[in-house]
């Protein structure tokens, strides 16, 4: 049997390979937004010309991802069991596309002191992002087996990874071909109008190939009674509540590190813009190649063991990272860093989908989502705050963050996914 026909024997039953690729494509169209917006052009572009290097810069930012966050974290469980209970994933995602898209082009008038304008279009702007990627997440156990949820993660976490690669891409080509010079305040609000019009174009497959293959489900009168029903009933699914803790904390660190990465490598080792592009632009190839391969490797090797490699990974980008003064060992903590990423986010993806209980997939991910975007709170304002109790320290504050992977990788020992996925088959 060759590879392409094993794969689509592991999807799961009438799904399509299309359609996987379909689902692929919405990480592929969100990713710039991440990429561009939050990792390489718009934070560093905030810290510098709309809050004018002020020391709180960088706190201010970190401040804007954690109220944006805290939103989501309020939200997440009950658009996820609103969403279980009508089968109406699809159309929320929609909604919330067209949210993230229209307020990231509205970034184009966050002009330099327009402050109060461009914390709140990056909240709102975020809180879509985050809310959609909660619901796109939900299908991945609608399209694969138990043993393929590894890859085809992976396959989505890759696709994102091109798809940022693109973003920047188009973008850097807009840049370069500005007169040499062109102020910064010319040329990236216009970036944002690129990323906005490729997250619309590329998210098209997904809305005309994904099914909604989930049925309506009994709710009661107030959806947050089905959220509290889940959380009152979590010590029954013991292992899933420890590694959403787990995924709290390593989460912690590796937000951080996507919010902060242009700040770090500009402030901390002096990176011009266009090297910092560059940086981005490799590692995110790097993360698309640790994303796809890791999948696989998951599934071979089990669950806990591939996160625990992954987190290790971490730790040791951290180490380097901060031990870097020259450019060399810090392309090589980068490229480390988006190995990494592009493992932990599809591995931490594929485990909680194999111990979500079937019907209420939607609500789970919620739950994820909860716990990711707790992390994306603490973690980057983590780093946010020494900067501004220690300024200009950069070093100390990725050191921080650091520990947060320290204690992910602890709070793996004592999960058993298999005795997991039994609870959750075992559950409605």
């Amino acid at each position: 049997m060759s590879d392409a026909d094993d794969s689509t024997r592991r999807l799961a039953g009438d799904v399509r390979l299309r359609e996987v690729w379909a689902w692929s494509m919405y990480d592929f169209a969100n990713s710039g937004y991440t990429t561009v917006v939050i990792t390489a052009v718009f934070n560093a572009y905030f810290v510098a010309a709309v809050a004018g290097s002020a020391p709180w810069a960088t706190f201010a930012w970190t401040a804007a991802l954690s109220a944006s966050y805290l939103a989501v974290l309020l939200t997440a469980p009950l658009v996820g069991a609103w969403a279980d209970a009508h089968a109406a994933k699809k159309p929320l995602l929609l909604l919330s596309t067209i949210g993230c898209v229209a307020f990231t082009a509205l970034l184009y008038f966050a002009s330099p002191g327009a402050l109060a304008l461009a914390i709140i279009l990056i909240i709102l702007s975020n809180f879509f992002f985050a809310t959609g990627e909660n619901l796109v997440a939900a299908f991945l156990p609608e399209l694969a087996t138990s043993k393929a949820m590894g890859r085809v993660s992976g396959w989505g976490w890759a696709f994102g990874y091109i798809g940022g690669i693109v973003s920047l891409g188009v973008s850097l080509a807009y840049l370069m071909t500005r007169p040499q010079g062109t102020p910064a305040t010319e040329t990236v609000p216009v970036v944002m109008l690129i990323t906005a019009a490729i997250f619309a174009v590329a998210a098209v497959p997904t809305f005309l190939l994904l099914k909604e293959r989930a049925v309506p489900q009994p709710a009661e009168a107030d959806p947050w009674a089905r959220v509290l029903h889940t959380l009152r009933e979590a010590r029954r699914f013991q292992d899933l509540r420890r590694f959403l803790v787990t995924i709290l904390f390593y989460q912690a660190g590796i937000q951080a590190v996507i919010a902060l990465a242009a700040i770090y490598a500009q402030e901390a080792m002096k990176f011009t813009t266009q090297q910092t592009i560059i940086l981005i632009l490799v590692v995110n190839l790097t993360a698309a190649a640790g994303a796809f391969a890791f999948g696989h490797l998951q599934d071979r090797i089990g669950h806990i063991r591939a996160m625990r490699l992954a987190i290790t990974g971490w730790i040791v980008m951290i180490v380097l990272a901060y031990l870097a003064e020259g450019a060399t060992l810090f392309w090589v903590a980068a490229n480390l860093a988006g190995l990494c990423m592009g493992a932990a986010q599809a591995a931490g993806r594929a485990i909680v989908g194999y111990l979500a209980p079937p019907a209420r997939l939607a609500e789970f991910f919620g739950l994820w989502g909860l716990a990711v975007k707790a992390a994306s709170i603490f973690g980057p304002i983590t780093y946010g705050a020494v900067t501004w109790i220690f300024p200009g320290n950069h070093r100390l504050g990725i050191l921080a963050v650091g520990v947060y992977f320290v204690i992910g990788i602890l709070l793996l020992a004592g999960i058993d996914v298999e005795r997991g996925r039994r609870a959750a088959q075992a559950r409605p």
